[in-house]
């Protein structure tokens, strides 16, 4: 536990008061609506705070989890022992001729969502993913043929040294949900965008198309993280679920989606440990029937209640 009066007060003189939680749900914070308390959920609004934060965290031994919109995570039910910094309030945007700037807590959709009011295409594909620009960025997010490593320029972020520097793209080592972000565990601050000038009402049927594409496909009604697991090479992981004949399977509130079987869904007050055994059954099946090897796209972390 990091809930020490010394802790906290630290963060008091770097944070708002208000910007500071103890014992923090986080199910509050997570789209798929799962997770047990985290000892200090820190929200900061710029990003000295960030660094502050994270040094502080460092210098102490302290672990030390950033989350953005909380889309792509499975917390487990005993919550999470050390501090989670929630970047969601670092939500800014804006647009310079053809280049797209945003702070890593905007949502992806709302990227996109700018980019089309000024007629900038390359980001359609982006509209329907619900993460955070710092999350698409960590794991090269894509969908419908298109991904971040098409339209990323540069991105800043903290090193493992606590310093803010600027990153190029190639130094970003983008691969197939992958990154150098990832792989050296740097925190994405801020996020460049290279666009293209293009018609707005050809951008816009675009983005239509993809949305309605995306509600008839994806089990958008229920608790999520998208896409549970990684593609594996030469198959889709989705297909593989469903010749398992795992469609629909459930385990507690948890789902195999009846929709698309690359979703496993919190359809009635799952608990993370629901959603984790049924990710199992769903790898192990697999694993037994096609020899593959299914990986969670989806980050886990946190501690399960009995060994809290």
């Amino acid at each position: 536990m990091v809930q020490d009066i010394s802790v906290v007060n630290k963060f008091k003189d770097i944070l708002d008061e208000n910007d500071i939680k103890v014992n923090a749900l986080m199910k509050k914070y997570t789209s798929f609506k799962v997770g047990g308390p985290a000892d200090i959920l820190v929200t900061p609004t710029n990003y000295e705070q960030v660094k502050e934060i994270i040094n502080f965290c460092k210098k102490n031994s302290i672990t030390y989890y950033v989350i953005g919109n909380g889309t792509n995570l499975v917390v487990r039910d005993g919550g999470i022992r050390g501090v989670v910094i929630n970047l969601s309030r670092l939500d800014k945007l804006s647009v310079d001729g053809e280049i797209l700037s945003t702070q890593a807590g905007a949502l992806l959709s709302s990227a996109a969502k700018l980019a089309l009011k000024h007629s900038l295409k390359g980001l359609e594909f982006a509209n329907g993913i619900p993460g955070s620009v710092g999350g698409a960025v960590a794991m090269n997010a894509g969908a419908y043929n298109g991904e971040i490593s098409q339209v990323i320029e540069s991105v800043l972020i903290i090193d493992n040294n606590g310093q803010i520097r600027k990153i190029s793209k190639d130094e970003l080592e983008l691969n197939y949900r992958m990154s150098a972000v990832l792989k050296f565990g740097y925190i994405v601050l801020e996020a460049t965008f290279k666009l293209e000038k293009g018609d707005y009402e050809t951008i816009k049927n675009r983005i239509n198309d993809l949305t309605r594409r995306r509600k008839e496909k994806q089990p958008l009604e229920y608790p999520s993280a998208g896409s549970t697991f990684k593609r594996p090479e030469g198959y889709f992981a989705g297909k593989l679920i469903q010749d398992c004949g795992l469609k629909g399977t459930s385990v507690g509130g948890a789902e195999v989606s009846v929709k698309h079987s690359g979703f496993i869904i919190n359809k009635n007050n799952a608990t993370a440990k629901d959603i984790m055994e049924l990710i199992a059954i769903v790898q192990k099946k697999v694993k037994e029937q096609y020899g593959v090897n299914l990986n969670p796209e989806v980050r886990i972390v946190g501690e399960e209640i009995d060994e809290v």
